[in-house]
């Protein structure tokens, strides 16, 4: 299982393979098209998310499909004294050890290649494990949240943001046209790459959100399980403990 939407639909290569290449790809301009393209409530999410982390007080975190580190450097502010980010884009990653260096916290967050569905990290090794915004690119959709779990400490919680698909009127048909139309568009300008802001829209749209992707955190083996809606459901936070 998992979403079955590749970057470059045209190419042989596995999604894993593909997404890495996408990231890498548009690295250099990934924040300002990340910030620009959701009108910054993306930084309104991610503080949402911290908290709900913050309530556990964790000692360490894992962000995983970390990208250029803005969850990992968000995560600053649960307390953890051991912050890891991981992604399997070297390019996004070099563009995170930069700021992490910047801001002074190269001791407390190490950013690292890796693959989420073979984590390098021991059994129960994390209080908290996050994804914001990267499920949606695992190949093997319940092998990547089966590794979230294993690296989770007893008790240990998981948090997964994610994009999803308003239902309601209007906002369903503005968000439509909007992932369909415009976010492709500017997209395909600024980060030169004709399908990474294509792939977004379809790779929602296939995603098993809500009750879907909360079932299959139970199937895993993940306890109480739960979501909450945000934005008028144009994203969502899973949660699951262990």
């Amino acid at each position: 299982m998992g979403t079955k939407v590749k970057p470059y639909e045209e190419k042989d290569s596995s999604k894993k393979e593909q997404v890495a290449e996408m990231f890498d790809n548009i690295a250099g301009r990934y924040d300002l098209l990340n910030h620009l393209l959701s009108g910054g409530i993306d930084r309104r999410w991610r503080k949402r998310a911290i908290k709900l982390i913050s309530t556990v007080k964790p000692g360490s975190v894992l962000d995983l499909a970390t990208g250029t580190g803005d969850f990992a450097i968000e995560a600053l502010k649960t307390g953890a004294n051991k912050i890891v980010g991981a992604d399997i884009s070297n390019g996004m990653l070099e563009i995170g050890r930069q700021k992490v260096k910047k801001m002074g916290v190269d001791n407390t967050i190490e950013l690292v290649h890796g693959d989420s569905e073979n984590l390098p990290f021991d059994n129960d090794s994390f209080d908290a494990v996050t994804v914001s915004f990267g499920v949606r690119n695992f190949e093997n959709l319940p092998s990547g949240l089966e590794q979230m779990r294993r690296v989770l400490k007893p008790d240990g919680i998981a948090l997964v943001l994610e994009l999803t698909q308003p239902q309601r009127f209007p906002l369903k048909q503005l968000y439509g046209f909007y992932s369909r139309v415009i976010l492709p568009f500017i997209g395909r300008i600024i980060s030169k790459d004709k399908s990474a802001y294509t792939y977004l829209p379809r790779s929602i749209e296939a995603f098993p959100e809500g009750e879907s992707f909360l079932e299959i955190m139970r199937k895993i083996g993940y306890l109480n399980c739960y979501q909450i809606k945000l934005s008028g459901g144009i994203a969502a936070i899973y949660i699951g403990r262990k």
